[in-house]
C-alpha cells in the first residue's frame, strides 16, 4: 500500500476553518450586540482591534485596523479618548443559510444614528464575522 503525500491545497483545506452547523452553535444576537458596541467603540478610539480579533477572520481583522488608523488620523492626535454616549437601539438577525446569520444592529449617539452590518458565520463551533460595516 502506498501512502499519499498532501499537497499544499490539501493541507490548506484540511487545517481551514471548518464550518459548523447553526444548530450546534449559540443564539447569534448577543455577539452581533457586543460585536457592533466594540467596532463602534474601535472607530472612535476607546477600544484595541485586537480586542476582538477572536471572533472575526483575518480579512476582516485587516479591513476593521485599516478604518481605525483612518479614524484616528480624521481625529487628530490631540483627541481625548472618552467612553462614547451611545445605545443600542435594535438587533436584528437574519439565518440566512445553515451556519451562517446576518445581523444588523442600529446604535444611536446624540443626534446620529447608524447602523452596524454583521455578517456571521459558524467556524471551528463559534461565530466569526466574516464582514462588517459600518453604515
Amino acid at each position: 500500500m502506498t501512502r499519499r503525500r498532501m499537497t499544499a491545497v490539501d493541507a490548506e483545506e484540511f487545517f481551514d476553518f471548518q464550518p459548523c452547523s447553526s444548530a450546534a452553535l449559540p443564539d447569534p444576537a448577543p455577539l452581533l450586540e457586543n460585536l457592533a458596541t466594540s467596532v463602534i467603540e474601535i472607530l472612535l478610539g476607546v477600544r484595541e482591534v485586537q480586542q476582538i480579533a477572536r471572533w472575526v477572520t483575518e480579512p476582516t481583522y485587516d479591513l476593521l485596523v485599516q478604518r481605525a488608523l483612518s479614524a484616528r488620523r480624521g481625529r487628530g492626535r490631540s483627541a481625548e479618548r472618552t467612553v462614547p454616549g451611545f445605545a443600542i437601539t435594535s438587533v436584528r438577525a437574519c439565518h440566512t443559510a445553515d451556519g451562517v446569520v446576518e445581523g444588523a444592529v442600529v446604535v444611536r449617539s446624540s443626534g446620529r444614528s447608524r447602523a452596524v452590518a454583521i455578517r456571521l458565520e459558524g467556524l471551528d463551533g463559534r461565530w466569526r464575522a466574516t464582514s462588517l460595516a459600518v453604515l
